[in-house]
């Protein structure tokens, strides 16, 4: 009877012993799965513009997007490219239309940077950005 005993808490012992090192296994795999999802999601939002949505089952699950891309500004032309730009004899007419979206951009961009220092959700800012860049993309032909 003894040795029943003794062979019972010998496998019940090795039995915990496995059972701790499939949990730290698994939680290992979640944690590098989860990472990888998250470079993923980054990248496809980064390259495509939108957000990467997991699949239906996945109801709960949330990450907080690390430094997201800013908007890219356009770059000051340095000396040879505004020598350039004054050749011309005919100065361009400024678009009102363009200037117009040029400055809803400008204060969007300012919602957003006071959004982010708040803490608040900025999507809905983020998605007036874009449609205002669209826009413009747009209106210059």
């Amino acid at each position: 009877m003894n040795k029943i005993i003794s062979d019972y808490q010998k496998w019940k012992q090795q039995g915990d012993e496995l059972r701790i090192q499939a949990k730290q296994a698994m939680e290992s795999r979640f944690r590098e799965l989860l990472v990888e999802a998250v470079q993923i999601a980054e990248e496809y939002r980064s390259d495509i513009g939108a957000p990467l949505k997991p699949p239906p089952s996945v109801t709960s699950f949330r990450y907080k997007a690390s430094g997201r891309a800013k908007v890219k500004k356009a770059q000051k032309p340095n000396a040879s490219a505004k020598a350039a730009i004054a050749a011309p004899a005919e100065p361009a007419k400024p678009n009102p239309k363009i200037d117009g979206l040029q400055k809803r951009l400008t204060a969007a961009q300012q919602k957003l940077e006071q959004a982010k220092a708040k803490g608040a959700p900025t999507k809905n800012l983020e998605d007036r950005i874009y449609e205002i860049e669209d826009a413009i993309r747009l209106s210059q032909g």
